[in-house]
C-alpha cells in the first residue's frame, strides 16, 4: 500500500536518507517498493525481525551503504488489519514482543534514535472521548482483538524501558485509520473492504448497526507526522490521526456516492470489542510537531479509489 511503511520509505529517500527496509511480506506488496529497486541509497532485505539473527541477517548493510551504522530505526512490522491479526495471533504478539525488542537492541548497540508505530487500539474500546495520550486505555486482555491490542501495548512498555534504563531516544506514534493508495484490496480493513465491494457492485458490509465511529487519516498526512515526530524531540506517545469523525454508515455512503455505485449496504453481527467511537486529541501534535492534517475525507477518498481502479 502507499502504506506509512512504503510511502515513508519514499519520503525519506527524497530527502538524502540511506533506507534499509526489512520486511517478511506477510501482509505487504513487493511492487510497492519496486520503483526504489534501482535507487544506490536504497536496499530490500525479505526477512522476519522476529526470527533469530536479525543482528546478522543486516550485518555489513551499513557499510555497503558507506554508513557505519544505522543512526535511526523505524518499526512499522505487524499486521494491522483484524483478519490478518486474527489469522496469525501468535506471531503478532511475536512482532510486538521480540521483533520489538531485536529493533531495540540494535538501535541501542549502534546509539540509533528508535521510532515505534504503535497504534489507537491500545485505547481499545474506549471510555473516553476523544482520545488522548494520557487516556490509560479499556482493552480486554484475553479478547480476541487482543493479541494485536497488547502487542503494542507491551511494544510502547518496552520502548520506555530501554528509554529509561539505556537511555535510548526513543519515539512513539500512536496511528489511527490510515488509508490510501498501495492498500491490498484484500487488506480486510474498512476502507478497502467498502471500496472493493462498491467498485464490484457488491453489497457494503457493515459490522453492528454502522453507528460506530472512526477518523481516517490520508498516508501522505500520516507520514508528514511520522517525519515530524521523529525529527522533533517529543519522545511521545503521540497521537497521529485525523480528528474529523464519521459514522461507520456515512462511511459506507459516502464510498458509494463517490464510486457511482449500485452498492446497498448489508447489515452482520458486531465483532467483540469492536470499538464504538475512535477520535484521536491531536492537541499534543500540534503544540509539540507542529503537525496536523490536511487532506480531507473527500479528496482522499478519491486518491484512494482511483487507484483500486487501476489496480483492477
Amino acid at each position: 500500500m502507499r502504506s506509512p511503511r512504503s510511502l515513508l520509505v519514499d519520503r525519506l529517500l527524497e530527502r538524502g536518507e540511506v533506507v534499509v527496509c526489512v520486511d517478511d511480506l506477510s501482509t505487504g506488496r513487493r511492487a510497492n517498493i519496486d520503483h526504489l529497486a534501482a535507487m544506490a541509497s536504497f536496499r530490500f532485505v525479505e526477512g522476519d525481525i522476529t526470527a533469530p539473527g536479525l543482528d546478522e541477517l543486516l550485518a555489513g548493510l551499513p557499510a555497503a551503504l558507506g554508513r557505519d551504522r544505522f543512526d535511526t530505526i523505524v518499526h512499522l512490522a505487524s499486521p494491522a488489519s483484524p483478519p490478518a491479526y486474527l489469522a496469525h495471533p501468535i506471531e503478532t504478539l511475536a512482532v510486538g514482543s521480540t521483533g520489538t525488542r531485536q529493533l531495540l537492541d540494535l538501535a541501542h548497540r549502534d546509539g540509533a534514535r528508535f521510532l515505534l508505530a504503535s497504534t489507537s487500539e491500545v485505547y481499545g474500546d474506549p471510555l473516553e472521548h476523544p482520545q488522548s495520550e494520557e487516556y490509560h486505555g479499556n482493552v480486554n486482555p484475553v479478547g480476541p482483538r487482543s493479541c494485536y491490542d497488547e502487542a503494542k501495548r507491551f511494544a510502547e512498555a518496552l520502548t520506555v524501558a530501554y528509554a529509561r534504563v539505556h537511555g535510548l531516544e526513543t519515539r512513539i506514534a500512536r496511528i489511527f485509520n490510515t488509508y490510501g493508495p498501495r492498500m491490498r484490496p484484500d487488506d480486510g480493513r474498512v476502507v478497502t473492504n467498502f471500496i472493493h465491494q462498491a467498485l464490484a457492485g457488491t453489497p457494503l458490509s457493515i459490522y453492528g448497526d454502522g453507528s460506530q465511529t472512526r477518523s481516517f487519516c490520508h498516508v501522505d498526512d500520516e507520514v508528514a507526522g511520522l517525519i515530524a515526530l521523529l525529527d522533533g524531540d517529543e519522545p511521545g506517545p503521540v497521537n497521529i490521526g485525523n480528528p474529523h469523525e464519521v459514522t461507520v454508515r456515512e462511511f459506507a455512503e459516502q464510498v458509494i456516492a463517490l464510486t457511482g455505485s449500485s452498492s446497498t449496504i448489508e447489515l452482520h453481527d458486531l465483532p467483540e470489542d469492536d470499538p464504538k467511537v475512535r477520535r484521536p486529541d491531536i492537541t499534543l501534535a500540534r503544540a509539540r510537531l507542529g503537525w496536523e492534517p490536511h487532506i480531507e475525507l473527500a479528496d482522499g477518498l478519491r486518491d484512494t479509489i482511483a487507484a483500486f481502479r487501476d489496480d483492477r
